[in-house]
């Protein structure tokens, strides 16, 4: 029987319940059959337990990343990763030079518990609903923070 749809191999191949076609025995007569299916019960609840433990030390380590959705609302402004953006954009550079986080996007609506939909502008050629693992929250600058643009430089007479 697999464990996840509860319905036996055979039956799930062959659309129907295996014909078995021998007559009950009783019980006593084949010892070694009643310990062989013995020892096989127990090796399947010790695989069963095993699997249970696996199962859940697989869910804490995989839910540990994972962000909720409730840090974000609608309007909120974020940035968003473009770690797997290489090819998408518009604008091909180099991965080197390519800048971390784009944005800042507004978001237009909480689809999932771990899904938004965002406002992307027309360079960023994705689907508008994004993981919020690829998002972070956008912080602006600082009022008192000033950002000054640096005078050109000039070679062979011409501003660079």
């Amino acid at each position: 029987m697999h464990s996840s749809t509860r319905v036996l191999l055979f039956k799930a191949n062959y659309r129907q319940d295996p014909k078995i076609r021998f007559k009950r025995r009783k019980k006593g007569k084949y010892k070694g059959a009643e310990k062989f299916i013995e020892k096989m019960k127990e090796i399947q609840e010790e695989a069963k337990a095993v699997l249970g433990k696996a199962q859940k030390e697989m869910k804490k380590y995989t839910n540990r990343k994972r962000v909720e959705v409730n840090n974000y609302k609608v309007e909120d402004l974020v940035i968003l990763s473009t770690k797997d953006l290489k090819y998408q954009m518009v604008k091909k550079r180099t991965e080197k030079l390519m800048k971390r986080f784009v944005g800042p996007y507004r978001v237009k609506k909480i689809v999932l518990s771990n899904t938004v939909k965002l406002e992307l502008s027309s360079t960023v050629k994705i689907h508008l609903v994004v993981n919020v693992s690829r998002i972070c929250r956008y912080i602006g600058q600082v009022e008192e923070q000033r950002k000054e643009q640096l005078a050109p430089v000039i070679i062979k007479r011409k501003e660079e």
